[in-house]
């Protein structure tokens, strides 16, 4: 059409209204979107709150909902007794209204002032705070004041973490409390559950013992009525005759499931376990699917004591 009518051209001019009858149409088909876009306003950012692990995140989310965005410093797969946050988690801490420490766990403290430093104004929370701490458990010998840090991985603790982070968000959030306090209360129902159906499934286990590689299970253990035979204290370098005393009760207690992390060598986890005779099994302790995981070791230990 364009062509036939540049054919008919009468007068220079006509061009230009050739062009501007094609062009035009084209121009508001990808003009008019972006200023009816900016006339009603595009929807805002949700605000950010940070946590530390994932299944705090998993726990979080189960209160803020669709309210909050809330991101995560360590990184899947990361160990954090060795764990440095990137510059990138960093920033994102920083831009954060909150930061909901785990408590207890070593590279929170050793952020925690250069974050105060770059962001005053940000709010910090213990997420453990309330909770009944085990001592000893990074050594072999038991005697440690060194706080265990696995304290999300007790349904029990969890109540009470997850009771910490709604009291925080009514602080940080007032206008939304009976948001909040609705998803808590629902929360609160799902451990209760949970909490429950663990027991129920480990009641015939009271008293077992279990080996791990790294002491992740020290509160769930004392849930239960159980006994964690650790062989590798967390953060620290085992010796030969460490081994072999842990090798050596796990079998007078006839330990019949050995749990690895992932991030621990299973070619040594297979070696020394040739020597136990259990069951080795991976978990992941600071998996999202934190409620996956608990039912998960649950089932692992019962099931294994039946075979018995």
């Amino acid at each position: 059409m364009i062509k036939f009518a540049y054919k008919e051209l009468k007068h220079p001019l006509d061009m230009t209204r050739i062009h501007f009858r094609y062009i035009l149409p084209l121009l508001a088909s990808l003009l008019l979107p972006a200023l009816l876009g900016g006339c009603l306003g595009r929807p805002a950012d949700k605000p950010t709150l940070t946590v530390s692990i994932q299944p705090q995140k998993y726990m979080l989310e189960q209160i803020v909902g669709d309210k909050w965005e809330v991101k995560c410093l360590l990184s899947n797969g990361a160990n954090p007794e060795s764990y440095d946050p990137s510059m990138t988690h960093m920033l994102n801490l920083e831009r954060s209204a909150a930061y909901m420490r785990m408590g207890n766990i070593p590279f929170e403290s050793a952020i925690i002032n250069k974050v105060q430093n770059n962001n005053p104004g940000l709010r910090l929370y213990n997420t453990s705070d309330g909770v009944s701490l085990i001592t000893g458990t990074h050594t072999h010998d038991g005697t440690g004041s060194e706080a265990d840090p696995h304290t999300w991985t007790s349904v029990r603790n969890v109540k009470k973490i997850a009771s910490n982070m709604y009291n925080a968000m009514v602080e940080l959030d007032p206008a939304n409390k009976v948001y909040y306090s609705r998803r808590f209360k629902r929360f609160l129902g799902s451990l209760d559950s949970l909490d429950m159906a663990i027991d129920s499934i480990l009641s015939p286990c009271r008293g077992r013992a279990f080996v791990v590689w790294h002491p992740s299970l020290s509160y769930f253990a004392r849930d239960y009525g159980l006994e964690q035979i650790v062989l590798s204290p967390e953060g620290k370098e085992m010796s030969v005759e460490d081994i072999g005393r842990s090798v050596d009760k796990a079998r007078r207690d006839s330990a019949r499931v050995m749990f690895f992390q992932k991030d621990a060598d299973s070619r040594q986890a297979q070696t020394v376990n040739a020597q136990i005779g259990a069951k080795v099994v991976n978990i992941n302790p600071l998996s999202y699917d934190w409620k996956g995981e608990m039912l998960t070791i649950a089932r692992t230990i019962a099931d294994e004591d039946r075979d018995d």
